[in-house]
C-alpha cells in the first residue's frame, strides 16, 4: 500500500484535528454511521498511519496485517481508557502499565532524503515495523499525560453522541466541540430546528 490509498483523508472518518497523534488514534474508536469499526483491516490502518504522519506519504506498507490491526486497536483502547480516566479523575492502572510497556520500545528511525524536486523530505530509515510505530504513539500518550499544561487542556466533545477527546488550544479555553465544522455545526442545526419548531403556530 502507498499514499495513493490515503484518498478520502478529508472525510469525517479520517479527521486528524485532536491536537495529538495518540488522541487521533483514540478517535478511531468511534464507530462509523453504519456501526462499523473504523480500523477494520490492514487498508484502513495503513491509511490512518499515513494520514496521522506516522509514516511519510508514499511509504510502502505491505507488511501491515491483522496482527498490526489488533495491536493498534488494543493501544487505542488503552490510551482511550487512560485519557478518559484522567479527565474524570479516575485511575486506570492496567491501561497505564500497558502504554508504558509499549512506550519503552524504540520509535522508528528517520532520515532526510531528496525528493524529485530536490527538496529534503522525511523518510523512514528502515521498513516500517509495527512495534516501532506503536512505541511512537505510546510515547506521545506518555508525553501528553505527563505534561501538566497539555493535560489541563484535555476536553471531551460536548456534541451529542460524540466522545472525542481533543486539546483545547483556543483563546480563553472555550472550545466546546472536537470540530466546529462537524459537531459544532450539528449543534447549530439542531438549535435552529428547535427554534423553528417553537415558532410554529
Amino acid at each position: 500500500m502507498t499514499a495513493g490509498t490515503a484518498a478520502g483523508m478529508g472525510s469525517y472518518e479520517w479527521r486528524f484535528d485532536s491536537g495529538r497523534i495518540c488522541l487521533d488514534l483514540v478517535a478511531t474508536g468511534e464507530r462509523t454511521s453504519r456501526g462499523r469499526e473504523r480500523l477494520d483491516g490492514a487498508a484502513p490502518l495503513g491509511r490512518w498511519l499515513i494520514g496521522a504522519g506516522l509514516v511519510p506519504e508514499g511509504t510502502p506498507l505491505a507488511g501491515v496485517d491483522a496482527r498490526w490491526v489488533r495491536s493498534f486497536t488494543e493501544l487505542r483502547d488503552r490510551v482511550g481508557q487512560l485519557v478518559h480516566a484522567e479527565i474524570d479523575g479516575r485511575d486506570a492502572a492496567g491501561a497505564l502499565e500497558r502504554v508504558n510497556t509499549l512506550a519503552a520500545g524504540a520509535p522508528p528511525g528517520i532520515r532526510a532524503v531528496r525528493d524529485e524536486d530536490g527538496d529534503l523530505v522525511r523518510a523512514l530509515s528502515a521498513e516500517p515495523e509495527c512495534d516501532a510505530l506503536l512505541a511512537a504513539v505510546a510515547r506521545d500518550a506518555v508525553e501528553l499525560l505527563t505534561d501538566p499544561a497539555a493535560r489541563a487542556r484535555l476536553r471531551e466533545c460536548e456534541g451529542d453522541s460524540c466522545r472525542r477527546v481533543y486539546l483545547d488550544t483556543s483563546r480563553g479555553r472555550r472550545r466546546r466541540w472536537c470540530s466546529s465544522e462537524v459537531c459544532g455545526n450539528r449543534e447549530r442545526v439542531a438549535r435552529h430546528r428547535r427554534r423553528a419548531a417553537l415558532a410554529r403556530p
